[in-house]
């Protein structure tokens, strides 16, 4: 889901183009002048570019004093890119960043140390980065939209964390069930069942796909940012649980098979070189009452080391107290610094794992 930053804010860094028109940011501190081996790159959710994550400021005040530097990129996606993306697209920018960010860091060091590279999605993010570690390598081809091109591989990473890691689908149902301000859930009801049968006649036209009428779809959380069928239909899922689509990964009604089919085959890929960290935020407003946050953690645990080999980081992982989906209220400084902890004792983790 979408996040908004609490105030505004500035930070020193270092816009670096690691592809064609693409961007990342790295986080600067002017009075550390020594080169850091290692780093974390944030992926924002829905709507999300450099800067709109509220805890990143936490984030990089957390890590000034370790080996770890923060970068953020800019995808196809962020700002209002989102309903005109997908998922592969957005792994395969993300491949290039941790390829362009591993290979910097190198350079700069020049001392032969390795450098460490962990992957970081915030809300829509996390299913970026969960796609990322579980789908085939390299994505197969879509017959619609890649045009017989081939996709490149992604590059293993030494980490990967998920914050609030939550569902799509259920945020939405959960707006059409209580309605808004605005909208009665009655009408609210009405444009959802209008949009899924618009968008399952319209998906596409000659190749192309067709964007859905925003004046529907802002009125479910979508924000004013134009929303193809093909990604509507991905994030709201209307066909799930028995049938999810891409985006639908964090359910909590999901069966056992299909967090098998993502969650269960991280090990196998063998695209995560040390252990899943995942942080569910306690008090998330995207989160629908009847979820229970402890018991779709376990399910998960569960399913990613079904292989026998233990990929779900215990230590650190689990629902963060006070937490609400971005951590940018004014009264969060707790759980901002319990999210810091959390994420700099993995990082230390990953580089001297135990």
């Amino acid at each position: 889901m979408a996040s908004s930053a609490a105030k505004f804010t500035r930070h020193p860094g270092v816009i670096h183009q690691y592809a064609e028109r693409l961007t990342v940011f790295e986080f600067t501190y002017p009075e550390n002048k020594k080169p850091k081996p290692h780093s974390l790159i944030v992926i924002g959710g829905l709507s999300d570019g450099f800067l709109t994550v509220p805890f990143l400021e936490t984030l990089a005040e957390a890590l000034e004093n370790t080996e770890w530097s923060l970068f953020q990129p800019l995808l196809s996606s962020s700002y209002t890119g989102f309903g005109l993306s997908r998922l592969g697209r957005d792994v395969e920018e993300i491949g290039q960043c941790v390829e362009y960010v591993r290979n910097y860091k190198q350079a700069q060091l020049g001392d032969g140390t390795t450098s460490k590279v962990v992957i970081m999605g915030h809300s829509t993010g996390s299913q970026d980065t969960l796609h990322y570690l579980y789908m085939p390598n390299p994505l197969p081809v879509d017959p619609v939209f890649d045009n017989g091109l081939q996709h490149l591989v992604r590059p293993a990473v030494d980490g990967a964390i998920l914050q609030a890691p939550v569902s799509d689908r259920e945020a939405i149902q959960d707006i059409v069930q209580r309605g808004t301000d605005n909208v009665t859930s009655t009408e609210l009801e009405g444009i959802f069942s209008q949009l899924v049968s618009m968008a399952k006649q319209l998906t596409y036209s000659e190749g192309l796909d067709v964007i859905l009428p925003l004046n529907l779809t802002s009125k479910l959380g979508l924000s004013d940012a134009p929303i193809s069928a093909r990604r509507f239909l991905s994030l709201t899922s209307p066909d799930s649980p028995e049938h999810p689509q891409e985006d639908d990964l964090f359910s909590s009604d999901l069966t056992d098979q299909r967090l098998e089919e993502t969650f269960g085959v991280i090990a196998e890929r063998n695209l995560l070189k040390t252990k899943l960290l995942v942080l569910y935020s306690g008090k998330d407003q995207f989160v629908p009452e009847w979820v229970d946050k402890e018991k779709l953690l376990q399910r998960w645990t569960a399913a990613t080391n079904k292989s026998g080999r233990s990929v779900w980081e215990d230590r650190f992982s689990g629902v963060v107290p006070g937490a609400s989906h971005g951590l940018g209220n004014p009264d969060e400084d707790a759980a901002r610094r319990d999210l810091a902890a959390r994420v700099t004792g993995y990082l230390q983790e990953v580089v001297q794992p135990s």
